[in-house]
């Protein structure tokens, strides 16, 4: 199953949304961004993108979690959705692909996560001798 772990939002100055994240909703960085800074909650990595251009601030894109890359763009395409750009370049690359849904939402596909996001929220619960 696909699970919901990655938001980009963009904003005029990410250090200082960097800082509110932190002192608002207890987050922490979990690292850098071509743009911005990641933010984490220990699940969820929400990417603070700086504005380039005519974009708007607020809600960029979301990213899914799934198991397989491949069969997830199969079943992207078959609902309607479209490739954009983008696919990992390296086994420890954060990278994802890009694709558009039928309605012109944008989103990210990986599998291989986003820094400070966990897929598995149970698993990610026991300890590592259960694992």
């Amino acid at each position: 199953m696909s699970k919901l772990r990655h938001i980009a939002v963009i904003v005029e100055d990410p250090e200082t949304s960097a800082k509110f994240f932190e002192e608002a909703f207890d987050m922490k960085r979990a690292g850098t961004a071509r743009r911005g800074i990641y933010m984490s909650d220990g699940i969820f990595n929400v990417a603070l993108l700086k504005k380039e251009g005519d974009e708007k601030l607020g809600l960029y894109h979301f990213g899914m979690w799934v198991d397989d890359l491949d069969q997830a763009e199969k079943k992207v395409v078959e609902a309607g959705g479209k490739y954009l750009a983008g696919r990992p370049t390296s086994p420890n690359s954060f990278y994802e692909a890009k694709y558009m849904s039928p309605t012109g939402l944008v989103f990210d596909l990986t599998h291989k996560g986003w820094a400070g996001a966990v897929k598995d929220v149970e698993l990610a619960k026991q300890p590592a001798s259960a694992k």
